[in-house]
């Protein structure tokens, strides 16, 4: 038997909320959440939820912590409310990228993040492109763990940038994922050698000297899973442009985009940088070279699938 389906949309990605519930042609409830001057959060949800599957929609983006705390309170009052089940769909997990212990006394956040969403008794999550697969570890739920691989290669395809393309990752840790990618579009893959791995886009401003793979007059496509500061992108995008490449093309899920980084994107030698959208962005923050592709289907068809209990495995199927 199947309970009715609920949708809540919270601030952290209102508009791809709203993508969704249009995909799965149904209305967003109506949820009233008031911040006070002190920072305290108090949510209501307006209507009825006792018996329905509901499925909470939330980007844990900046303000991270204000999002995250915002989902927690609403998962609350829907376990509060009766709700049968409750499902998060959590298209950008924020600190996904502290996910390992490196050095003495250092956090694993990921995992903390992992232990607090579950101490709401949630059902299942949906992500999309978590930083490590291993993430999925840290959760004694199910975990759909979804992949923006086949939407960019579909808009690959469509753009038709011809037979000589290499993949290539902008440092060894990211060469499963440009495999993946690589795989999606039957091309070569390449390795900028980045030998400042550990400080990742922080602090290195030099142009990595070598490039592992031939990218001389190749269309390079870089692929990360996300573009924070746009260092390394732009980095990347210099190396290759040094070793030959004819045209370089970014990709990246996950648009955090802080600081000045549409400026040094767009200051970069990249043709272009393809995103999605997991995190909504203000104006401010959009730029000439970038390009938006939407997640919106592929999270209705995870969540129709998990609601009718049905596999996934088709949404990773070409």
């Amino acid at each position: 038997m199947l309970h009715p389906m609920k949708l809540i949309g919270l601030g952290g990605n209102q508009a791809l909320a709203e993508r969704i519930a249009a995909a799965l042609d149904k209305p967003l409830l109506e949820t009233a959440v008031q911040h006070f001057s002190d920072g305290e959060i108090q949510v209501n949800i307006t209507e009825s939820v006792r018996g329905c599957d509901v499925y909470v929609i939330q980007s844990i983006q900046d303000p991270v912590n204000e999002n995250f705390m915002e989902l927690m309170i609403v998962l609350d009052a829907l376990h509060r409310a009766s709700a049968h089940s409750v499902n998060v769909v959590i298209p950008y997990m924020a600190y996904s990228r502290q996910d390992t212990k490196n050095r003495s006394r250092e956090p694993i956040t990921a995992k903390l993040l992992a232990n607090l969403l579950q101490l709401t008794d949630i059902d299942d999550l949906i992500a999309v492109d978590l930083h490590a697969s291993q993430i999925q570890g840290f959760y004694n739920i199910p975990v759909d763990h979804l992949q923006a691989t086949q939407l960019f290669a579909k808009y690959v395809e469509k753009r038709d940038l011809g037979d000589d393309i290499v993949v290539v990752s902008p440092d060894h840790a990211g060469v499963s994922l440009a495999r993946r990618f690589a795989e999606e579009i039957k091309a070569p893959i390449a390795i900028v050698d980045n030998r400042n791995d550990e400080v990742r886009e922080r602090s290195s401003q030099e142009v990595p000297e070598y490039v592992i793979g031939d990218v001389k007059d190749k269309v390079a496509i870089i692929v990360d899973d996300i573009v924070d500061t746009g260092v390394r992108m732009s980095l990347s995008a210099k190396a290759l442009q040094k070793f030959g490449a004819k045209k370089i093309y970014g990709v990246a899920t996950h648009a955090v985009l802080s600081g000045n980084a549409p400026q040094v994107l767009e200051d970069s030698p990249l043709e272009e940088m393809w995103v999605t959208d997991t995190i909504e962005l203000p104006a401010e923050k959009e730029f000439k070279k970038l390009h938006r592709l939407s997640v919106a289907e592929l999270l209705k068809e995870a969540i129709v699938r998990v609601h009718n209990h049905q596999s996934i495995r088709e949404l990773f199927k070409h």
